[in-house]
């Protein structure tokens, strides 16, 4: 069995857009076609409404609950070929953990997808703590998404940078921060996904390592306090499940050394770019795992976090 786990479709109204000229390729019909075409037994549904940035948040959770009814509408018509996750913006107050409960109690939904960071502001902001708290206790997986543009947008705006560029990277300090900021000691059955192998995460790990152990050694590269995390950041890193969406080998076999193939999801962000899903299958087996992990990554590990077993 093959389960991709990161794909994106937008309902009719965001389809219609004039940004995408009529064009709009994360429909539920190109998710199912792509899937056909490469033998792709299911699909994880998700938006991360990047549409949304500049607005207000009452706006944003009447649109949240918007497409999370659509997306579950899709989940229930294409039945175990269609998972969705919800909509939720971590440090949205009690509206947002409201329709986030609705739409897994009631809708069905199998998880929650949020921004690696929302209008500046971060998932490991203290006023995130009550959503980390639902998710546990709802137990679903948080699949973490980069927005547009994190940081450093105005540097960005030439040959796609934002999209190759800085959206790892904002993905890549906001599991950062989650990590030294002891989310994964306060909820340590948290199951986080983090999109496109971590931003990068597994390069840098060693350097969060050495920033965290070498103490007043170190007191040129600034404060480490308040210390918040009793292990290394490894140690909280292999906690953390990411999908391979990267489309470059290295970078794939880093992450499966450094978490472990248990921890790896198959994933291809496609749609929207439909047409590369197939390099995303290819680089799978190019990895030439063991049958048994490169079973975990193609099905077992999104089996058990869907609750599919």
């Amino acid at each position: 069995m093959i389960i991709d786990f990161h794909t994106h479709v937008y309902p009719p109204k965001q389809q219609a857009a004039p940004h995408w000229q009529g064009r709009c390729p994360m429909t539920i019909e190109n998710v199912l076609a792509a899937a056909q075409r490469h033998g792709i037994d299911a699909t994880v549904i998700s938006n991360h409404t990047p549409y949304l940035r500049d607005a207000d948040l009452p706006k944003i959770l009447v649109d949240h609950g918007e497409i999370n009814r659509f997306l579950a509408e899709q989940q229930h018509k294409h039945a175990g070929k269609v998972f969705a996750l919800a909509c939720c913006i971590p440090n949205g107050g009690d509206g947002f953990l409201k329709e986030l409960e609705r739409a897994v109690k009631v809708d069905g939904m199998k998880g929650v997808m949020i921004r690696a960071s929302h209008q500046h502001r971060y998932p490991d902001d203290d006023d995130a703590k009550p959503f980390f708290k639902l998710c546990c206790d709802l137990d679903i997986p948080v699949v973490m998404h980069p927005p547009p543009v994190g940081f450093g947008e105005e540097r960005m705006t030439d040959y796609r940078l934002a999209s190759s560029v800085g959206r790892p990277g904002d993905n890549c300090l906001a599991l950062a921060r989650l990590i030294v900021r002891g989310i994964f000691e306060q909820f340590p059955k948290l199951k986080l996904i983090a999109t496109h192998l971590g931003g990068g995460i597994c390069e840098v790990i060693g350097r969060m390592n050495y920033a965290y152990s070498m103490g007043d050694d170190a007191f040129f590269l600034g404060s480490y306090e308040p210390m918040l995390i009793k292990h290394e950041p490894l140690h909280y890193l292999k906690m953390v499940y990411m999908d391979s969406v990267c489309y470059h080998l290295p970078a794939a076999r880093c992450v499966v050394e450094t978490v472990g193939a248990g921890k790896v999801l198959f994933g291809t962000d496609a749609p929207p770019l439909t047409n590369i899903k197939g390099q995303g299958l290819s680089m799978i087996y190019d990895l030439k795992l063991p049958p048994q992990d490169q079973e975990k990554i193609l099905s077992g590990n999104a089996k058990a976090l869907l609750k599919l077993n």
